[in-house]
């Protein structure tokens, strides 16, 4: 896939062209979807006594909100490739808010299990942002553009961890218990959810040039028969994206365990309030502003410097700094070191994510979504694997932090497997060097009209 006319400049303050529209709604709508997708998180000490949950079972929740969209991201890439992002991201909204404002029906563990479970398909939201900046962005700023509305929208998990306690807060302030009260607060999000779901639609389209069902009419884009299969099969069979798919589940995987674990973990390792837990949770989230950003930025320009090999290589070493930094923070026992440490090890964590989503754009362009929904479910994956940590009974919330680090750090030295062929290299430092010169015109002409 080819599409032509992508921006070659991110211009934050405009809504003039299609490709800036774009890029604020996808991170917007992606932010909405990752606050609903955590928003019962930092309720969940009063959710535990309201349904009278176990330690497994709350650990079986934390499983159950991330295991399903391992399979809707893997699902929803080829998707993208088929029916193109506008539509896929309406849908999804739409439907996914449902489980959200359902949530408060919950009476027991089984019920609650089963909402957690579904809200998890939301997240799949990721891989049709990832996507839709991807075909609006041209070489020399895609990285920056994916991991900033990447990172903006993983905000809504920092966000969500000091705005849904606000939230209950208000409700109680109604004269209803607290029971109740979280249950009415998971209303919010999901009406959000819902009328982003029509404004998707209007307010964005597929590619610079127009929607894909128009592109494929005008004979500017592939037919749509077997477009899915087809993508999906060649991201298979290429090992770089299952690399990939490991050093997510490093990155992204450990943010979600973060913000699933990280209310409870202050709540009750430091004894704190469920408000204030929830305010310094947020804080790990709330670095997503630019830390996931930064990363993209690096990564090219680092691409500028040294090619592919050079995201590759920044790649690697944020992706230890993390591990190392997460081993750290699990060792924190008072509570501002902890709190200060939690601040960089999240730097690490965005930056890798960042890192990681600058190189998915060059793996294979014939099947961008089938590649970015594999790489973006292992973020889930590596989620699932690591609740596992911390449902056991016979393991500290304390040491599964500790083995998690390690395991990240271990992860890093696969990105040695992501390779480019020099062929390619070549080609893709000649469509980075055309987007600099397309870049430096429109500059020019800017400043002979003005």
């Amino acid at each position: 896939m080819d599409l032509k006319n992508k921006a070659t400049r991110i211009n934050l303050f405009s809504l003039k062209t299609v490709q800036m529209r774009t890029f604020h709604t996808t991170w917007f709508a992606f932010f909405l979807a990752f606050f609903g997708w955590f928003g019962v998180a930092p309720l969940m000490a009063i959710v535990r006594e309201d349904l009278m949950l176990t330690k497994a079972e709350i650990g079986n929740t934390i499983i159950a909100s991330v295991a399903i969209t391992v399979l809707v991201r893997v699902l929803i890439g080829p998707l993208c490739d088929k029916i193109g992002s506008r539509k896929a991201y309406t849908w999804l909204l739409i439907f996914g808010s449902l489980p959200v404002m359902g949530i408060g029906l919950s009476q027991n563990y089984e019920t609650f299990l089963l909402f957690r479970l579904a809200i998890g398909a939301i997240g799949a939201s990721f891989v049709i942002t990832q996507y839709h900046t991807s075909v609006m962005f041209a070489p020399n700023c895609v990285g920056t553009a994916n991991a900033t509305t990447a990172g903006w929208g993983n905000l809504g998990g920092g966000v969500t961890q000091i705005v849904m306690p606000l939230v209950f807060t208000a409700v109680l302030s109604f004269g209803v218990n607290e029971f109740l009260g979280w249950r009415l607060a998971m209303i919010v999000p999901g009406v959000a959810l819902f009328i982003t779901g029509f404004a998707y639609y209007f307010l964005t389209q597929d590619a610079p040039d127009g929607n894909y069902k128009e592109l494929r009419e005008r004979g500017e884009l592939e037919p749509s028969e077997g477009k899915g299969m087809e993508s999906l099969m060649l991201a298979i069979k290429d090992y770089r994206v299952w690399a990939l798919f490991v050093i997510y589940a490093a990155c992204f995987g450990v943010e979600l365990t973060i913000n699933n674990v990280a209310a409870l973990y202050y709540h009750d390792q430091f004894q704190l309030d469920v408000r204030t837990a929830g305010l310094i949770a947020g804080l790990f989230g709330l670095m997503n502003i630019f830390a996931r950003s930064l990363g993209g930025f690096f990564s090219d320009f680092f691409a500028k410097k040294m090619g592919l090999r050079g995201r590759v290589m920044f790649l690697f070493v944020v992706l230890l700094g993390e591990g190392v930094m997460l081993m750290l923070f699990s060792q924190m026992a008072v509570l501002i070191l902890a709190v200060g440490v939690m601040i960089v090890f999240s730097l690490f964590v965005q930056m890798s994510e960042g890192a990681t989503f600058g190189i998915v754009p060059f793996i294979n362009r014939k099947a961008l979504g089938a590649v970015a929904g594999i790489v973006g479910a292992g973020g889930n994956a590596g989620a699932v694997a690591a609740g596992f940590l911390f449902r056991s009974e016979s393991i500290t919330m304390q040491q599964g932090l500790l083995y998690l680090g390690v395991m990240v750090a271990v992860a890093s030295v696969t990105t040695v497997l992501v390779r480019f062929s020099p062929a390619v290299q070549a080609a893709e430092k000649k469509a980075f060097d055309a987007a600099l010169a397309e870049r430096q015109r429109l500059k020019a002409d800017v400043i002979q009209s003005a």
